[in-house]
């Protein structure tokens, strides 16, 4: 009673916010109340946690007050790091939760079914063998950070001399692998060799890992003043100026503007659509998945200068339970293209059903998207 008292109390304390508390009312049978639990997710940057985003305690119930961020945001719970992450029964690794801000107050009751304690040490790498590490190592120049890039070939890379259409993605770590992932991979090796072998689709992709407390700031071009600064220019010369040309060297590329694309979810996909509309003669096709535009409304001024491209083609992919805004945001980025004379044709939207904030969604969608954008 006193617990619930204690909880009733802090809610009350904030009621002039819009916010979110979540509870969490049921741990793991031999969870060690000792423990310090964390909340990390895009907001932060997924840094695995945050002091600032520790849990309160009061008699075995853990609960945090989030404010209003923009539509929704996607979230874990974690023991302070990412090895000992918030998994299944099993020990298996689960989607990101996901809250969509639509009330002024609310609270939610969290159930956490296990933690990982470690296991993502020992959980299988389910890359395929055309997928490798281009450089644990490469130097940022423009950021002064280094960033582990991946690259994928086509199963026929080896035994031809062709040259291949390439596609830069970020969160490189969740493409691949399910050892490195947060919610499960993308499974773009596997889809794409699917592809080559059915629909003779081959490319070479380049994946760039995002750098987790730096990720808000990297992936947006202006400054969010309660949640980063603006990095997304600087990231994006790197891309285009440092790490492009390297890729270009080392593997046989077509470089035309119409044989390259980026891609990208939530933040990624903010910062793929101004890559489209900042560098067209670089990036010819662009995946805009559930994309943050909440994140920074600049972005719709800057698109409406930004729209006399002939050749670009940019698919947007969201799902109808991400948040209403979501949709609603991204329906209305199409509109100021086609008001401002961007080609219809070269423009496509898909609204999926029941589909959520998650690597879920954008796994699924992902081969429809690409074979759009380089369908022949």
């Amino acid at each position: 009673m006193k617990s619930a008292l204690f909880i009733i109390c802090f809610l009350i304390s904030g009621m002039s916010l819009c916010q979110v508390t979540f509870i969490i009312d049921k741990l793991p049978d031999d969870h060690n109340y000792n423990n310090n639990i964390f909340i990390s997710g895009d907001f932060e940057g997924w840094s695995g946690g945050k002091v600032q985003y520790k849990l309160e305690y009061d008699k075995n119930t853990y609960f945090i007050t989030i404010p209003n961020i923009g539509d929704n945001i996607k979230f874990k719970f974690t023991l302070g790091s990412w090895e000992n992450v918030e998994c299944d029964k099993d020990g298996n690794s689960i989607d990101d939760r996901v809250y969509n801000f639509n009330k002024l107050q609310d609270s939610v009751t969290i159930q956490i079914n296990n933690w990982a304690e470690g296991k993502s040490k020992i959980i299988k790498h389910t890359t395929t063998n055309n997928v490798h590490i281009f450089s644990e190592r490469f130097k940022m120049p423009q950021l002064n950070r280094e960033r582990k890039i991946w690259i994928y070939l086509p199963p026929n890379y080896e035994n031809s001399t062709k040259k291949f259409p390439v596609l830069y993605l970020h969160d490189g770590q969740n493409l691949f692998d399910d050892a490195t992932s947060y919610a499960g991979e993308w499974q773009i090796d596997e889809t794409l060799n699917k592809l080559s072998k059915n629909k003779d689709l081959n490319l070479i992709v380049v994946g760039i890992e995002n750098g987790g407390d730096k990720r808000l700031s990297e992936y947006s071009p202006w400054e969010n003043k309660e949640y980063g600064i603006a990095e997304g220019d600087a990231y994006l010369e790197f891309v285009v100026h440092t790490l492009k040309p390297e890729i270009d060297l080392a593997f046989r590329t077509k470089t035309q503007a119409n044989q390259t694309a980026i891609m990208g979810s939530s933040m990624g996909g903010l910062i793929s659509h101004y890559a489209g509309l900042k560098y067209p003669k670089v990036f010819g096709n662009v995946g805009v998945f559930s994309p943050s535009f909440w994140y920074a409304d600049e972005i719709y001024n800057f698109t409406k200068t930004h729209t006399d491209l002939k050749q670009v083609k940019i698919y947007f992919m969201t799902g109808d339970k991400e948040s209403e805004d979501m949709v609603l945001n991204t329906e209305k980025m199409i509109n100021i293209l086609k008001t401002n004379g961007f080609s219809e044709k070269n423009l496509f939207l898909k609204v999926v059903p029941n589909g959520t904030h998650s690597e879920s969604l954008w796994r699924t969608e992902f081969e429809e998207a690409i074979c759009w954008l380089f369908k022949k």
